[in-house]
């Protein structure tokens, strides 16, 4: 037998090693066409980390740097004052502003809605980053245009 023989062992062998090429093709894809994450935080802030850390599981590649000027920022990206929160990301051509859910942004570039971005303005305990064992508050996910008007994306 030379190396060249094809047995029925050596293709059930091979298609063996092959199944589940096409889920990890897949995942690779799905990592390919999403856009990087670029965040910025007060500088040694915890939570959005955490934040960063949620964003990672889903699937995003995330990079998250300390801005001391985070508000001159927010401002230069045209996030409005009262939907600011914990940190500022860029995410292909939006903006998401504080402790928005995952899903809630790929539901955005799924949907790609004519916005500015993304908000979860302040805080909620609950919220991804922000997970606490013993409670949870009720808090919006807010879309924003760029003349500063909002609505509710997600209510959780």
């Amino acid at each position: 037998m030379t190396s060249q023989t094809c047995t029925r062992r050596n293709i059930i062998g091979v298609a063996a090693a092959l199944l589940p090429m096409p889920i990890a093709i897949r995942g690779a894809l799905a990592a390919q066409t999403l856009p990087p994450v670029e965040a910025f935080r007060n500088p040694g802030c915890g939570c959005c980390e955490q934040w960063a850390e949620r964003m990672r599981q889903a699937g995003f590649s995330v990079t998250m740097s300390d801005d001391p000027e985070l508000a001159q920022r927010r401002e230069k990206l045209g996030v409005p004052v009262d939907v600011a929160g914990c940190h500022t990301a860029r995410v292909g051509d939006y903006i998401v502003e504080g402790h928005v859910p995952p899903k809630d942004v790929l539901r955005l570039l799924e949907e790609k809605p004519v916005a500015r971005g993304l908000s979860v303005p302040g805080m909620p305990v609950g919220s991804p980053g922000m997970e606490s064992a013993n409670t949870s508050e009720s808090y919006n996910v807010l879309i924003f245009a760029a003349d500063g008007s909002t609505k509710v994306f997600t209510s959780y």
